[in-house]
């Protein structure tokens, strides 16, 4: 089992992984360009923010496991590992804690522009009077938007500074926002239209592009603060930048559009920068999310080595075109499953999914066949009366 660990990752994983007899080549500093160079031999890939492309895909022919050593995967292309038959598998919840902590941070150094004063006082300028205006947060509405487990964390986290909670989520219903002692609002135009503060906490895709955009920003209050902790992608910058500018919001990003890849990087948006508060995606970056996020990297490399099904897996199909179980009771023996699966190619039946269950005693056993097309009663006839085989069902 040869592992390729392309970013860094605690070195008690490390251990841990070479415990299970495994080779692994720790090469922290690939980018998503060099990684092609590099990927020949791998059959799993760790990864936290080098991206995966294509090209690092098809140069990789024993690749059959990449893991997002965090919660996001938008960096991974998808589309090509699931034509290729990789399993993508991803660390969900680990770095909550980290994230939530970081948005809180954002959220006070915005209100309070510590980052503007800290710069001040650094260039030897006292300005007690320009710093010294703020909404503060006491009894202020912050609105979420996307209240997965980082949303729910930011919320107690909001809770516990006496602020009002506002939130939207797909899956969120009043029911649920009463046991959490929140409020639910009915869109995200609906959160900027009614908070003093908004935090994003949602993933990028086709759905959530450019969410936060000029009609998004035109609802919000003037002089409200909103938070990127999530994604750049969701947040039109080019329309901040005017908000901040025309309304007087004030901005506060863990997350750019186009941001470096590597941990350090040449960064660009350096004008857009200096209007907002900011960090350089260090959101999940805390001994503690690391180490959890090194301990769930570890089980789901256990579990792909002893039942070849990875934990978290993110690519699996939620739902196959089957449409019959076909299962059959048989005895132990080799080659009985594969007389039954050569009698439904032979009647263009394809086998979306199998299992199959091994008795005590070894002896006997039952498989479920997931099948895409309803056998015939002849073939089903045919197959029961193989050598072997105990009973068959079409379920």
């Amino acid at each position: 089992m040869n592992i390729l660990i392309a970013d860094k990752l605690s070195s008690k994983a490390v251990c841990e992984l070479e415990k299970m007899g495994a080779v692994v080549r720790m090469e922290p500093d690939l980018t998503a360009e060099s990684l092609p160079e590099h990927i020949k031999d791998a059959e799993i890939l760790i990864v936290r923010s080098t991206k995966v492309t294509a090209a690092t895909i098809a140069a990789a022919p024993l690749l059959s496991l990449i893991i997002r050593a965090g919660a996001g995967v938008n960096t991974i292309d998808l589309t090509t590992a699931g034509e290729r038959a990789i399993h993508v598998a991803n660390c969900p919840g680990k770095n909550t804690d980290a994230v939530a902590e970081l948005t809180i941070g954002l959220l006070i150094a915005a209100d309070r522009r510590i980052v503007d004063a800290s710069c001040d006082l650094r260039a030897g300028r006292w300005c007690k009077k320009e710093y010294g205006k703020a909404n503060g947060l006491k009894g202020r509405t912050l609105g979420i938007i996307g209240l997965g487990a980082i949303g729910k964390a930011v919320a107690a986290r909001a809770k516990g500074l006496q602020m009002n909670v506002l939130a939207w989520s797909r899956s969120l219903t009043d029911e649920s926002a009463e046991e959490l002692g929140i409020c639910r609002a009915d869109s995200p135009l609906a959160v900027a239209e009614h908070a003093d503060a908004i935090c994003i906490h949602l993933a990028a895709n086709a759905e959530t592009n450019y969410l936060v955009n000029a009609e998004f920003l035109a609802k919000m209050k003037d002089g409200a603060v909103l938070i990127n902790a999530a994604r750049g992608e969701v947040v039109d910058s080019a329309a901040v930048a005017d908000a901040i500018k025309n309304k007087n919001i004030r901005y506060a990003a863990d997350v750019f559009e186009n941001e470096p890849s590597g941990g350090e990087a040449d960064f660009a948006a350096t004008d857009f920068a200096a209007m907002i508060t900011g960090t350089p995606h260090i959101g999940a970056s805390t001994e503690q999310a690391a180490e959890a996020i090194a301990d769930e990297v570890v089980r789901i490399v256990d579990s792909y080595r002893r039942t070849g099904k990875p934990l978290n897996a993110v690519n699996v199909c939620a739902k196959s075109k089957a449409v019959r179980n076909l299962v059959i009771r048989h005895y132990n023996r080799v080659g009985v499953l594969a007389g039954a699966l050569d009698r439904l190619k032979d009647a263009g039946i394809n086998v979306e999914e199998m299992e199959n269950t091994i008795f005590e005693g070894d002896l006997a056993a039952s498989c479920t066949l997931r099948l895409d097309t309803e056998p015939d009663k002849d073939l089903v006839a045919a197959i029961g009366n193989a050598e072997n085989i105990i009973q068959v069902m079409v379920k």
